[in-house]
C-alpha cells in the first residue's frame, strides 16, 4: 500500500498530508515510491527531464522501470519535489533521443509487437499504428506520443507545465496528460486538463492505464474530452465518443 506523510511547504509554511502514487509493473504488481520522511521537500524552480523521473524496482518481479517522480501542488502555487529513499538513481534518455518520446532500454528481452488485429485499423491514408511494449511510465508516454504522431501531430513534445498527475505531452493544437498509475483518473484530472487546454485554445486528450471513474467518465462527456485507456501492449483504447472520433479524423481537420 502507498504510504502517507506530512509534508511542509518550504514558501507558506502549510503542512498537508501526502500519499505517493502507486505504478503497475509489467509484472501486475503496484509498485509505488518508498518516500524519505526525515528529508524536507524541496521547491520545483527549474524542470529537468532527469529530474522529474526516479528508478523504482518491483517488489515482486525485480523489475526496475522508470516513473514519475513524486511531486505535491501546494495551494499556494508552489510545486513540491519529495524526496524518495534510497539512492537516487533516475532514469535518463539515451543519447540523441527525442527526450519526451523515449525511454531507457528495458532489462529484459522487449516484447514481440502487438497482433495487427489488435491495433487501430489504417484510416483515412494512415498505416495500421504499432506501438511499443508498457513496463514503465516512460513507455506509456512513449506509447501516447506514437499514437498521437499516427493521428498526425508532428511535433509531439513534453509539456511546459507538469499536470495534477502523471506526464504532459504537448502538440499543436492539442495537450494530452498521460497517467501510468493505478488509480483510476478523477474528474477533477480530466477538469484540470481541460481548463489549461481551454487557456492555451487548444484541444486535449486523456491517456490512462487504469481507466476512468464514473464521474470522470460523464465529466469528460460534458466537456467533450477524449479518453482513452492505454493497454500493456501500448494500443490506446477509446472509452468515450470523443475520443472515437479523434481516432477516426485523426489531426488533420484539426489543425487545419
Amino acid at each position: 500500500m502507498s504510504e502517507s506523510v506530512p509534508v511542509r511547504c518550504p514558501a507558506c509554511r502549510s503542512e498537508r498530508r501526502y500519499t505517493a502514487p502507486s505504478y503497475l509493473c509489467a509484472c501486475g504488481a503496484p509498485v509505488a515510491p518508498s518516500l524519505d520522511p526525515g528529508a524536507a521537500p524541496t521547491a520545483v524552480v527549474h524542470r529537468t527531464w532527469d529530474e522529474d523521473w526516479v528508478t523504482l524496482r518491483c517488489g515482486t518481479c525485480g523489475r526496475h522501470g522508470q516513473w514519475p517522480h513524486p511531486e505535491l501542488g501546494c495551494p499556494c502555487g508552489t510545486v513540491l519535489r519529495l524526496p524518495v529513499a534510497g539512492p537516487p538513481d533516475r532514469a535518463r534518455a539515451p543519447e540523441g533521443s527525442a527526450k519526451p518520446l523515449t525511454g531507457t532500454a528495458p532489462a529484459e528481452p522487449p516484447a514481440p509487437p502487438p497482433a495487427p488485429a489488435s491495433a487501430p485499423a489504417p484510416t483515412a491514408g494512415r498505416p495500421a499504428f504499432r506501438s511499443v511494449a508498457v513496463r514503465t511510465a516512460l513507455d506509456a508516454v512513449t506509447a501516447a506520443a506514437l499514437y498521437l504522431r499516427w493521428l498526425g501531430y508532428g511535433d509531439v513534445r513534453r509539456a511546459d507545465q507538469r499536470p495534477t498527475s502523471g506526464i504532459g505531452l504537448a502538440a499543436r493544437g492539442l495537450l494530452a496528460q498521460v497517467d501510468p498509475s493505478v488509480r483510476p483518473a478523477a474528474l477533477r484530472d480530466v477538469e484540470c486538463l481541460w481548463l489549461t487546454a481551454m487557456t492555451h485554445c487548444a484541444d486535449c486528450a486523456y491517456f490512462s492505464l487504469a481507466g476512468y471513474g464514473e464521474e470522470a467518465r460523464a465529466g469528460a462527456e460534458r466537456l467533450r474530452v477524449p479518453l482513452f485507456v492505454l493497454d500493456l501492449t501500448g494500443i490506446p483504447r477509446p472509452v468515450n465518443a470523443a475520443a472515437a472520433a479523434l481516432d477516426a479524423e485523426g489531426a488533420v481537420d484539426r489543425q487545419a
